[in-house]
């Protein structure tokens, strides 16, 4: 019998991490996202080979891929434990994916939205924390990301971690907030002259710099508000 070839002798564009490297993963089949996540295969078998012979026992149907136990992946030759338990959390998290999808994400549409969103991580600090809400073309909210942590008196807003995170995210706009542990409202020099070097920033990576808001207790001042962003 010819013998097969290994997954490391086919061309470089061929095998399938390369191939989701160098074309996305939306090029790859679903043998080969498997092969991925099992590593290897049999002594006469390929791991994309091994993938493709799982999921023709399910008639190559994902949903019924998903309902198969570990022992059922173990009877396959070449899957041990261990990859069994990769290809299981996988699909379990595409399973927790869909799941969260569902949910409607929020919208935000005026300062109030947003302080309903930050209120809960940022009333009743004893410590300034900087947060920013990640929004996506239509406002609906990506994220919210914690960028730091300070003292009483204040924390640093570092304008490299706060891009970073939109751009990671591919954010259409972001919200600043932060918190003053004093109860007071009003933004300082250093707040104001941050959210104007933060919104200059933002346009030429066409992100936008849609509001900044302060909490304090159970208020907030909100820069778009007052008309100073």
């Amino acid at each position: 019998m010819e013998d097969r070839l290994s997954i490391k002798a086919w061309a470089e564009e061929d095998r399938p991490r390369e191939k989701l490297m160098y074309k996305g993963r939306s090029a790859l089949t679903d043998a080969e996202l498997i092969a991925i996540l099992i590593g290897s295969g049999s002594r006469n078998e390929s791991a994309v080979e091994v993938a493709k012979r799982i999921l023709a026992s399910v008639e190559n149907d994902i949903h019924r891929l998903s309902r198969m136990s570990l022992k059922d992946l173990q009877t396959f030759k070449g899957i041990g434990e261990a990859k069994a338990i990769s290809v299981i959390a996988a699909l379990e998290l595409g399973r927790r994916r869909k799941e969260k999808s569902t949910e409607p994400r929020p919208r935000i549409t005026s300062s109030a939205d947003a302080f309903d969103l930050l209120y809960p991580v940022l009333t009743d600090l004893d410590h300034e924390e900087f947060y920013i809400v990640l929004l996506d073309r239509a406002n609906h909210v990506i994220d919210t990301v914690r960028i730091s942590q300070g003292g009483v008196a204040g924390t640093v807003a570092d304008a490299k971690l706060i891009f970073r995170s939109a751009l990671e995210r591919l954010a259409s706009g972001i919200i600043l907030a932060h918190n003053h542990p004093s109860g007071n409202l009003n933004p300082s020099q250093a707040d104001i002259q941050l959210t104007k070097n933060l919104k200059t920033s933002g346009k030429l990576l066409e992100i936008s710099v849609l509001d900044h808001l302060i909490v304090a207790e159970n208020s907030f001042y909100s820069f778009a508000d007052e008309g100073l962003i």
